[in-house]
């Protein structure tokens, strides 16, 4: 962690944590959690507050220990609704690391149960959004670790309640500033409560004037008073239990269908074939990330969709071959290129590490003469495993979508002869270059690729314009890229020129696999658009039509998290997803957009 962000804790003598950089206690051992009860639980009135409420948000200015969080998980556990989902979002500028935060809580062994499933999925301390699974309690909290007043900017949701508990006003303003409010108004629900430790004038000021109604309530323990708010209104819910479609099921489809059971709601996924028919049916795929060194909103993106893709394939069982990719020079300017990637901040410490063209020969086997870099957190994983997981809660249907057309607040996706597959109030189209036929005015473009893969050749993980990718019992390695294509099968003329392209850098690996048995091949076809971005987000004009598509040969990486964003947009819930990055995929951003919109059409394929 850099300096900057070090929240230079100091441990009291009776065992509590204190922050040098502002002079505060994070919270008294003696009472803490009883004054987090109080404090926040009750001055925000909860349970009551959620009563009947299936789906409910919270939010925290102060991630601090944790210990808010874990005092309200353990309530939900105890008294929220029946299959509700609570969705926290919480604003940390100083992060404590896992090990401090658990000599912190472990002050609290009634929480011991709590405090460990927060800590097992506890996030490394980089800038941006961390999204943590916690499905003990039917929850998930997005951690922003950097300036609340960007935190606030950057999320989507609307909180029901907030616990504002950043250290004290006189020690800490620029997390009781005016832009601050302005956040806190702008992202609350009607009827959202506040309750916070301070009393100080200007946030009494503050929320009053921005619509709240101020209170003072007695204090807790050696504080006088506290404040607790409201703001005027009745949350309305949107609808709980939509119909979802979900066109195609390859890494897109079913990464939706996670995204969406993870929300309660069980998806209709539409295959022409079969799971995984196109660029998802590879016998192995490596999950990597986009590399820039110099447009920090596609690191970032591409950063949190690796940590969030390999987090959640590591959750399933003989779904990661092998953990940490080695990215290779492809030419002289790119040591300084690895060196200003691995210097960023977005990727945890050791993540990202420049290694010499000795050090790469030896952990290859053999002399490559060039420099790479280490992707530790890269993996190698089973497609099929990831698909057959994610897919096996959704009702399948085997059918081609030709068209889609507006029945009411429904859509209805219709077949090539007219016929209905199905009605749905939601439509994603994740059917990879299937989707630039039914949606002709997205930004679309196909490349055929050819992988080989050979049985009993074992390698490490490696790329370099060409990649070798470990099946757990071979080797997968290509691929060739043939742009404009979209029809053909495997030709033993792409196979000889992946095995070309592995000789290139790596000979004595290709001899290996040219003294091996014949290889097997196939073709896929990947759609992709003109800034290599995904297309992720809502189609204008048309609601209740959603796209996740474009991805190119990063699906692997970039499906989980942007599964998550469309299926949160679709909801009206809290995207994992910062407001910048949003913009970024959106599947008519600034950058690729000047088609005019046209009807929903045909697929190809």
């Amino acid at each position: 962690m850099s300096e900057d962000r070090a929240p230079r804790l100091i441990w009291t003598e009776d065992g509590s944590p204190r922050s040098g950089r502002f002079g505060d206690v994070y919270f008294s051992q003696q009472d803490g959690l009883a004054e987090t009860r109080a404090v926040f639980l009750a001055g925000c009135d909860l349970p009551e507050a959620w009563r009947g409420r299936a789906r409910f948000c919270v939010a925290e200015l102060g991630f601090g220990t944790g210990l808010n969080i874990a005092a309200l998980l353990d309530l939900w556990r105890r008294e929220g609704p029946a299959d509700g989902r609570l969705s926290l979002f919480s604003v940390e500028g100083f992060p404590l690391s896992r090990e401090e935060a658990a000599r912190a809580l472990g002050a609290w062994p009634e929480l011991a149960e709590v405090t460990q499933v927060l800590l097992d999925a506890w996030p490394d301390a980089t800038p941006g959004f961390h999204r943590l699974d916690l499905p003990a309690f039917n929850a998930t909290l997005d951690l922003a670790v950097g300036d609340v007043g960007w935190a606030l900017s950057q999320w989507t949701g609307k909180a029901d309640a907030w616990f504002l508990d950043g250290f004290a006003p006189s020690t800490n303003p620029d997390m009781w500033s005016e832009a601050v409010m302005d956040g806190i108004a702008a992202r609350s629900a009607p009827g959202a409560r506040v309750a916070t430790f301070t009393v100080a004038g200007a946030v009494r000021r503050g929320l009053a004037e921005r619509g709240f109604v101020v209170g003072k309530r007695p204090g807790y323990g050696r504080k006088r008073e506290r404040l607790e708010a409201r703001l005027p209104g009745t949350a309305v819910e949107p609808s709980l239990t939509p119909s979802v479609a979900v066109v195609g099921t390859g890494i897109a489809g079913a990464a939706l269908a996670r995204a969406y059971a993870a929300l309660g709601v069980r998806v209709t996924a539409v295959e022409a074939a079969h799971a995984g028919a196109g660029g998802s049916g590879f016998p192995a795929s490596l999950v990597t990330p986009r590399l820039d060194a110099g447009d920090s909103a596609i690191a970032a993106l591409h950063a949190r969709a690796l940590e969030r893709a390999a987090g959640l394939y590591a959750a399933i069982p003989g779904a990661v071959i092998r953990t940490g990719v080695l990215q290779l020079e492809q030419a002289p300017r790119d040591a300084g290129r690895f060196a200003r990637v691995a210097s960023q901040p977005i990727w945890a410490e050791g993540a990202m590490e420049v290694r010499d063209a000795a050090t790469c020969a030896a952990q290859l086997g053999e002399p490559v003469g060039c420099g790479g870099l280490w992707m530790r957190d890269a993996v190698a994983i089973r497609p099929r495993a990831v698909l057959d997981a994610w897919l096996a809660d959704a009702a399948r249907i085997t059918a081609r979508v030709a068209r889609v057309e507006p029945a009411g607040p429904d859509w209805r996706l219709l077949d090539e002869a007219g016929a209905l597959i199905l009605e749905a109030e939601i439509v994603v189209f994740a059917a990879g270059w299937g989707t630039a036929g039914l949606v002709p005015d997205l930004p679309l473009a196909p490349v055929r690729g050819q992988a080989n893969w050979v049985d009993g050749v074992d390698a490490g993980s490696v790329a370099w314009g060409g990649y070798a990718a470990p099946t757990g019992s071979g080797l997968l390695f290509g691929a060739t890229h043939d742009r404009g294509e979209t029809g053909g099968g495997p030709t033993e003329d792409a196979g000889a020129r992946n095995l070309a392209t592995v000789a290139m850098r790596l000979p004595q690996l290709a001899a290996r696999i040219g003294a091996a048995a014949p290889t097997q091949a196939r073709t896929a076809v990947r759609a992709t658009t003109p800034d290599r971005l995904p297309l992720a987000g809502a189609l204008p004009d048309r609601g209740g039509l959603f796209v996740l598509g474009g991805l190119g040969s990063r699906g692997f990486c970039v499906a989980p998290l942007l599964a998550e964003h469309v299926a949160a947009l679709s909801l009206g819930v809290p995207s994992p997803l910062p407001a910048d990055l949003a913009a970024r995929v959106d599947p008519f951003r600034n950058a690729i957009a000047g088609a005019l919109v046209q009807p929903i059409g045909k697929a190809d394929g």
